[in-house]
């Protein structure tokens, strides 16, 4: 019966309303469904309009003012992080408009290695993580050109590069490895390699200092809401600090930062940690807690 109903006591996630491409077999309809590509993370485009992310600009120029006068619940550190980036007054259109590029990059990017030299198209290669979905109901996985094996066999690993790297390769997405979804050793190294050369070389993102990490952006969206109730005295439902998710280690020393000491450690180092998953992770990869860290 749990091989027939529920694994494990566990239900399969409700993915929702999906577009039907086709039907092959009586059985087997071909659904188009979002893929959220792991490891990287691109500029946010959830603004929509360029009226928006200037209304966004507003919010994050009052938040940075708010942070400035200590009303915000956010620590020194990273507090010192963010305001200059807040600040500036145009830190949503700058995030929508990077976030647009991004896309523009990807679309022809895809398009590009898709086509084979004869003119028609490749199929994709669709490599899933162990926890195949997000919450969002995104097939969570590593995407790249179907090649051959007598073509695999003529390139090497950066030739045939998921379109995950690609982004990176590009500056249009920085790394966000996530445990336990961890690339392979040789994948992993491409992925930092990549990183480094890109911010480096100023490219996508990197080109500007005021640039807001896609995962920086939205805590800066949290955390503004949040600050906003506390300065209206309404009541808040949940922690002041329900703005931060993530725990970080350093992927160099294994050294493991809390939610706001991620700047401690170069971006394409970083290796994140949902809050319940620290315990055995700090068991089973020997990380190392940061002093004065908490919560573990």
């Amino acid at each position: 019966m749990q091989i027939l109903w529920a694994p494990d006591g566990a239900s399969m996630p409700n993915l929702g309303a999906k577009a039907l491409v086709d039907v092959t077999d009586g059985d087997t309809p071909n659904l188009r469904m979002p893929v959220r590509m792991l490891s990287v993370d691109t500029p946010e485009v959830t603004a929509r309009t360029t009226e928006r992310a200037a209304a966004i600009d507003q919010d994050f120029k009052q938040l940075a003012a708010w942070i400035g006068e200590g009303r915000a619940p956010i620590g020194d550190t990273l507090a010192e992080h963010l305001k200059p980036r807040l600040e500036t007054g145009h830190a949503g259109t700058l995030h929508f408009t990077q976030g647009q590029a991004a896309s523009e990059f990807s679309k022809a990017n895809i398009a590009a290695r898709l086509a084979r030299p004869n003119g028609t198209r490749r199929n994709m290669f669709v490599r899933t993580s162990d926890a195949p979905f997000d919450t969002n109901h995104r097939l969570l996985a590593y995407v790249a050109p179907d090649y051959t094996a007598a073509e695999r066999r003529t390139m090497t690993r950066a030739q045939r590069s998921t379109f995950n790297l690609d982004l990176v390769r590009a500056g249009w997405a920085a790394p966000f490895v996530i445990h336990p979804s961890i690339p392979g050793a040789e994948d992993l190294a491409l992925l930092i390699e990549a990183a480094v050369d890109a911010r480096t070389a100023g490219l996508g993102i990197w080109e500007s200092a005021e640039t807001l990490l896609a995962y920086e952006y939205r805590s800066a969206e949290r955390l503004f809401q949040i600050t906003r109730t506390l300065v209206e005295g309404r009541d808040l439902e949940g922690s002041p600090r329900a703005w931060r998710e993530r725990y970080c280690a350093d992927m160099r020393t294994r050294e493991l930062f809390g939610p706001e000491e991620y700047i401690r450690v170069a971006p394409e180092y970083r290796l994140w940690f949902w809050p319940a998953d620290l315990r055995g992770a700090i068991r089973d990869l020997n990380l190392v807690p940061s002093p004065g860290l908490t919560g573990t």
